[in-house]
């Protein structure tokens, strides 16, 4: 499975069973459900997402729920969400404030940013997972961002995927570069660290 066209196959089959499923909705309202539990344990103020294409899912309905919450309670700094901005240079991601309404403009991906909105520095990091495997590795979609953003840094955030059930590899064999994720979790429930 270590060779590049196994993970591109692979990427391929995961992707288009992901964007396939016929309970997707039961399958996201369970997976917002998830991670909004999982949530109320942690102190984090200023989480960085992702903007979901392919048929991820979407934690932003969830997050934003979580920083409506926090500006219910006594919480002495504002929560805050923040999305990735690709830096071409070094192929790294930063993350820039965001919020319902937020003016947004296409990455050189074609994915959606904020426009014009401040810099974060996130200590709770929300990484979408095209597959996932034990030890707490994931498969994305091979363009090695978040593993380059999580090795420079610092301090690093706590890490957290997000995928669905079917996403699980359970012979997953990760490459020397790739940074394994402090927590899985999918529609189930948490499934690392187990």
């Amino acid at each position: 499975m270590n060779a590049p066209t196994d993970r591109k196959t692979l990427r391929r089959r995961l992707v288009t069973q992901r964007e396939d499923m016929a309970d997707r909705l039961a399958r996201c309202t369970a997976l917002q459900d998830v991670l909004r539990v999982w949530l109320l344990e942690r102190e984090d103020n200023i989480v960085g997402a992702y903007w979901p294409i392919k048929g991820e899912f979407d934690p932003l309905p969830a997050l934003h729920r979580w920083k409506e919450d926090g500006e219910l309670t006594d919480q002495p700094q504002r929560r805050r969400i923040g999305l990735p901005v690709v830096n071409r240079t070094h192929k790294t991601l930063t993350f820039h404030a965001w919020y319902p309404g937020c003016e947004m403009e296409e990455d050189a991906y074609g994915i959606p940013k904020p426009k014009g909105t401040e810099l974060l520095l996130p200590t709770l990091l929300l990484v979408p997972c095209v597959g996932y495997g034990p030890g707490g590795y994931r498969l994305g979609y091979g363009g090695g961002f978040y593993d380059r953003t999580l090795a420079v840094m610092q301090p690093r955030p706590y890490t957290v995927g997000l995928g669905f059930t079917e996403g699980f590899l359970d012979d997953f064999e990760p490459h020397p570069h790739d940074e394994p994720l402090d927590t899985i979790l999918n529609d189930n429930g948490m499934v690392w660290p187990v």
